[in-house]
């Protein structure tokens, strides 16, 4: 099997890779069972927020992983890095099932679980991006997708897992399939040759002067554009971020929803995350990246005035509202792995795409943290929507400022 055809095989691993890796979505089913458990046998009346830390941990550490794990990447392919990280991802699941305290499950779940996660997420979607040079913007939308459709696919399974057993049990029965799901798939993965070109595909002209192709991560840091593309990430997933970590409780208290239509209201949000990362990703490949990533701070910020102005019983606003925001979200998550190898070259991605990740873990930090303390000095969302507002409205000038750094470059 020549590579042009072997490169689908290797999709396939990613996207069964990636599905697994978007478990971390389930942290809040897995939360409350676990605050039960480790009440019941400390004696410590322990809630969901006392573990927040666990999961805050897992989100922020990725990055180091990605950018470490993706080095070794660059230089020796995806196979040894994918491994290893499979291992860690289904061994720290597995050790939370044994943890016994809040501080065991920082170690387990938070450190080597989330660990394991940057180093396979960022190696899967890299080596993807490099065996489909033609299809950048589709490969990153399915890739990125399939991991956010794990907030939609594992939640219910895990649920009944719990539901039959216990937060313990669910741990170590998911990861032990994971275990066996990544290191499987790992063996399916191979180093793409630095000269690879599809069948049937012809490369477009690149000017022998054009200095933007394959820069290693000192030459991207020396560039005006990667800090622009880094605030604009940031910009750009503030409002999605912020969003997605509190879904359900905006839910209950901005519109007075019941337990049962949050639910659907998250999975909503869910659907339109997972829909915006092909949609954009097929649309950055027609009318390029930079395009799109300006439609999707427009419909970003859309979304969150229709929240700002979404009273009690606003369903229909509040759904459209959030609609928006997934797709905007998305959108950023789709588009940026293939618009980081345009900008600077698919041969070291792996590392660059894992440096410009900071910018979506600072999204991630911010975001949440801006709405919880607005909403405990405020007792409601609105100050929070008009300041992700501010956010993406200085998305879509940062998206002018590149445009005009990348036509001097």
């Amino acid at each position: 099997m020549n590579l042009t055809k072997r490169r689908w095989v290797t999709l396939i691993a990613c996207c069964l890779i990636n599905l697994c890796l978007g478990s971390i979505y389930v942290w809040s089913v897995f939360a409350s069972s676990m605050a039960e458990f480790l009440s019941a046998r400390n004696g410590v009346a322990l809630t969901t927020a006392d573990l927040a830390i666990v999961y805050t941990i897992a989100n922020s550490v990725g990055p180091i992983t990605m950018i470490t794990g993706g080095w070794f990447n660059d230089k020796f392919g995806p196979k040894k890095v994918i491994l290893i990280g499979g291992v860690m991802v289904g061994v720290g699941m597995i050790a939370s099932g044994f943890a016994t305290s809040v501080g065991a499950l920082v170690v387990t779940y938070g450190l080597i679980f989330g660990l394991g996660l940057g180093m396979t997420y960022g190696t899967a979607v890299s080596s993807c991006m490099k065996f489909f040079p033609d299809k950048r913007g589709l490969i990153g939308g399915i890739t990125t997708a399939i991991y956010g459709l794990g907030s939609v696919i594992l939640p219910p399974v895990v649920t009944m897992i719990v539901s039959k057993s216990s937060a313990p049990t669910a741990f170590k029965i998911v990861g032990v399939a994971f275990l066996i799901i990544i290191v499987g798939c790992s063996f399916l993965m191979e180093q793409c040759p630095a000269d690879f070109v599809p069948d049937g595909w012809t490369p477009p002209v690149v000017a022998h002067n054009d200095k933007t192709v394959n820069k290693n991560w000192k030459e991207m840091l020396k560039t005006p554009v990667f800090y622009v593309m880094l605030l604009l990430f940031t910009c750009g997933a503030f409002s999605g971020m912020m969003v997605i970590s509190q879904a359900s409780a905006v839910a209950v208290n901005l519109v007075g929803m019941t337990a049962l239509m949050a639910s659907t209201a998250v999975s909503i949000l869910a659907v339109f995350n997972a829909a915006g990362r092909i949609i954009a990703g097929i649309l950055s490949d027609k009318i390029g990246r930079i395009n799109t990533l300006t439609i999707a701070t427009v419909l970003g910020v859309c979304g969150l005035l229709l929240l700002y102005f979404t009273g009690q019983g606003g369903y229909a606003t509040f759904y459209v509202g959030i609609a928006g925001i997934g797709l905007s979200f998305g959108s950023f998550m789709g588009v940026y792995p293939g618009f980081t190898a345009d900008q600077f070259g698919a041969k070291n991605n792996s590392v660059n795409y894992g440096i410009m990740f900071i910018g979506l873990a600072a999204a991630g930090y911010f975001g949440p943290s801006a709405m919880r303390s607005i909403y405990m000095s405020d007792g409601a969302y609105e100050r929070a929507f008009l300041i992700a507002c501010a956010c993406g409205a200085a998305g879509f000038v940062l998206t002018f400022i590149y445009r005009f750094l990348a036509k001097k470059q």
